[in-house]
């Protein structure tokens, strides 16, 4: 496990990493056997709650999804968009692991989900670019079909992220990407294109960044392109009007690059979407139990407790004590009482989990509509166009070199009260702006660093 771990090993050999950490189980199982059922008690509940967790996940793994359309950018990125139900809530730089059977049964990479629950309370998007082997043999399998492809089979787990969009409490934010890093920003300007229509609405002082810079560094001129995905799927008129109220800045830095070779308002004529034909039995995404999740939970929690209890109770009353009242309390060997504890807590999860589970998805799936869902873009060729000028016009795009990180910062510092700094991209971006923001030059600057890495 120790040699796995190291970041090396762990990075270019992620399969090994994750399967050889998989033999906590015999660990766990040989730990009960010597410490006995008395230490056993003590973590008892620790077991029960992962177990549950564990196999909730599990579950909801094996439900083939529905998905609805895939977006295939210039610069070798997808955007996957997965029906989902609008009970299904989730906060910006959430994250959705995704497995392609045509590909890889084993394999599930974590994506960074782009949508937003309350713009797009029928969509989950997720974006993916191509760095490996699994995400090129995705690509060349998708761009590779027709326009209105048949199907793709697709299961999916989570999403898991943040408990509440802690951004919004900055007056001022500054959003530092690298590559492929801007994946959860787009879904963090979408929030906040959400929460200032909300508070045009209802007229009411809520508290969200005033200023919003984007900076984004990609290597050539159509990783440019990625700017277009901050439009959702099926946007319209108020979508793109809020997207400019927001205040937005965006600069854009090509490295390796010293002109560009086409206008940003025309990268989106490389932007390729295949529409899909699910099957009737492909589900939307949905949470493990449906709506009012956590109740169900409790419910879980609370009956398999219960039936450990007294199945172990049963146990000891008709098989136990009668061997210990004949043949004194060591009669009855102690690592077969340890080895019935352990079956009876797995045998009450698995049980009470499975009957809620199948119980909780039959009266969801009468809940959804059978046929499968046709969605249209909503937006006229004129709109979608009014859209794409929108993203061009808060876009300034450098050539030839990198952003000047601690100037810029040091300029937002000097002009703002207060600024919150996030970054995701690569480890040495990460590093130079948190010594950026940990120098003595500046003291408003507050940090929260992003990474992919595992």
């Amino acid at each position: 496990m120790w040699v796995t771990s190291v970041r090396r090993v762990r990075q270019k050999m992620f399969e090994i990493f994750f399967f050889v950490h998989q033999s906590y189980i015999l660990y766990v199982f040989f730990y009960i056997i010597h410490v006995g059922v008395a230490y056993f008690c003590l973590i008892l509940p620790g077991i029960f709650l992962f177990l549950i967790d564990r196999y909730l996940r599990y579950l909801q793994s094996q439900t083939r999804v529905r998905l609805i359309a895939a977006r295939l950018l210039a610069c070798n990125a997808i955007e996957l968009n997965f029906s989902k139900i609008p009970g299904l809530d989730y906060n910006p730089t959430s994250i959705l692991f995704v497995n392609v059977p045509s590909i890889s049964r084993l394999q599930w990479h974590p994506f960074t989900v782009t949508s937003n629950a309350n713009i797009e309370p029928d969509i989950l998007s997720i974006v993916i670019k191509c760095q490996g082997t699994w995400s090129h043999k995705l690509y060349k399998e998708l761009s590779g079909g027709s326009q209105t492809d048949s199907r793709l089979q697709v299961s999916v787990e989570g999403p898991y992220g943040p408990i509440s969009p802690h951004f919004l409490s900055y007056e001022n934010l500054v959003m530092i990407s690298g590559g492929s890093g801007i994946t959860p920003f787009i879904s963090i300007i979408r929030e906040l294109t959400f929460q200032r229509h909300q508070q045009l609405v209802d007229d009411d002082d809520r508290k969200m960044p005033a200023n919003i810079l984007l900076i984004c560094a990609f290597k050539h001129s159509t990783d440019l392109s990625m700017l277009q995905l901050l439009l959702p799927l099926t946007s319209n008129t108020s979508t793109t009007s809020n997207f400019s109220q927001i205040n937005l800045q965006i600069k854009a830095y090509i490295t390796r690059e010293t002109e560009q070779q086409q206008p940003l308002e025309n990268t989106n004529t490389s932007l390729r979407t295949i529409w899909f034909n699910p099957e009737p039995y492909d589900m939307p995404i949905s949470a493990p139990l449906g709506p009012n999740n956590w109740l169900w939970l409790c419910v879980i929690i609370c009956s398999s407790f219960i039936m450990f209890l007294t199945f172990l109770g049963i146990l000891i009353r008709y098989h136990i004590y009668p061997k210990e009242l004949t043949g004194g309390p060591s009669a009855y060997n102690y690592t077969f009482k340890t080895l019935w504890d352990m079956f009876f807590v797995c045998a009450s999860v698995f049980l009470a989990t499975s009957v809620v589970f199948l119980w909780r998805k039959k009266e969801n799936d009468k809940q959804q509509v059978k046929k499968v869902q046709n969605l249209e873009l909503c937006e006229t060729g004129e709109t979608e166009s009014d859209a794409r000028m929108s993203v061009a016009e808060t876009t300034e795009v450098h050539f030839g070199h990198k952003p000047d990180l601690k100037k810029i910062l040091t300029e937002n510092s000097k002009k703002r009260a207060d600024v919150g700094v996030l970054v995701c991209g690569p480890r040495k971006m990460r590093h130079a702006v948190a010594k950026i923001c940990s120098s003595k030059e500046v003291n408003n600057l507050h940090l929260e660093s992003m990474s992919f890495n595992w």
